[in-house]
């Protein structure tokens, strides 16, 4: 095995010893040029996917790396799922470096929204967690939208230093990088990308001059996002590919709506409301009666309420529950990794998801 070549598509140190691991090529490919590895190629040509058992610790201690290096960061992160998205120890991570918060998937949201206020709440809820970005982007990296802002606010701040790309998985890194290449190199899809977590499996540089270097770091496994808790099958019906439509379910007091079998929010109190739900188009959303809830969440899970496909996946010993009002005009309920559902005041509901899925309130960005 050599120490120093690398696999161009995932990062991985590349091998022919073991056929399983990481960075696998056969022995007559590893030292030609541009190589990437068996995991990568299979990825790239045939849509599979092989698990290589690199865990969310693995992760953040090669990103704890990062603190002592000279440099400016770009946090990526889902402008859908924010809060499941953002990185909790970031400041950690990053030490003092100068951090641009670039917003992704905004082509996921309604196009009547109000661009400008996003970008607020953004600064707001990054000032939360004790983050304060020199500047935020809302952008596209599947459809190029906001790059050319993005490769301009790089510019601006690195000072001729070296960028690190850091972000949760399935928050769009490695396409937001392949576009930054394309932008600034003109090579196309130099990056493995793929909605599995964790394809990026050690830090990728990129030259941007004869000095400095952009690095793709490996994507943080973020535990209490849905996504973790679904095959890459159901990953395709939870995660939206396209504008999201909102869909209005008008409810009484004492009704459930659940979106697949994966969560539900029943209803308690308020009056009747509309609940508006921002979720995957594929996502089917069921109204019962909050009476009948309990009885056909167990004997539809699979069936009427999927994903998840397979009712053995779902584990109902392993679920939580959290009660929730909501205050000050019109508040978005998230189940990070899954969507959001908008409520006016007055209304009392409870979520219940799986125990280590995050549940918050905040102001709605509708």
């Amino acid at each position: 095995m050599t120490d120093r070549l690398k696999c161009i598509g995932c990062g991985a140190i590349l091998q022919s010893e073991d056929a399983n691991a990481a960075g696998y090529v056969p022995q007559s490919s590893l030292h030609k040029e541009d190589v990437i590895c068996k995991r990568c190629f299979r990825l790239k040509h045939y849509n599979e996917v092989q698990d290589v058992g690199m865990d969310s610790d693995d992760f953040l201690t090669l990103l704890n790396g990062l603190s002592d290096k000279q440099g400016i960061v770009v946090n990526l992160v889902d402008v859908f799922d924010f809060e499941g998205s953002f990185i909790h120890a970031i400041k950690r991570i990053v030490g003092n470096k100068k951090i641009i918060l670039a917003a992704n998937k905004i082509d996921l949201l309604p196009k009547q929204i109000n661009k400008r206020r996003v970008t607020e709440w953004l600064r707001r809820s990054a000032k939360e967690y004790g983050l304060y970005p020199e500047d935020v982007v809302l952008l596209s990296a599947t459809k190029g939208y906001g790059i050319e802002d993005l490769m301009q606010a790089i510019e601006k701040y690195r000072a001729a230093q070296d960028v690190y790309i850091v972000g949760t998985t399935n928050v769009g890194k490695s396409t937001l990088v392949n576009r930054l290449i394309e932008e600034s190199v003109g090579e196309k899809d130099v990056i493995t990308t793929s909605k599995v977590p964790g394809t990026t499996l050690d830090m990728i540089d990129i030259p941007l001059d004869e000095q400095s270097y952009m690095y793709d770091t490996p994507g943080v496994i973020q535990a209490h996002q849905m996504t973790h808790y679904v095959t890459t099958k159901e990953l395709n019906t939870i995660m939206p590919k396209k504008e999201i439509k909102q869909r209005v379910f008008q409810l009484n007091e004492q009704q459930t709506l659940f979106f697949g079998g994966l969560a539900r929010i029943d209803y308690i109190s308020g009056g009747k409301r509309p609940l508006i739900c921002y979720f995957s188009n594929e996502l089917h959303i069921h109204r019962t009666k909050l009476e009948k809830a309990d009885q056909l969440w167990q004997e539809q899970i699979g069936g009427l309420l999927a994903p998840p496909s397979r009712p053995e996946h779902f584990d109902f010993e392993r679920l939580k529950r959290v009660e929730l009002q909501t205050q000050s005009g019109k508040q978005d309920v998230m189940i990070s990794g899954l969507g959001f559902i908008t409520i006016a005041e007055g209304a009392e509901v409870v979520v219940t998801v799986p125990e280590n899925v995050d549940v918050t309130l905040r102001p709605s960005i509708m």
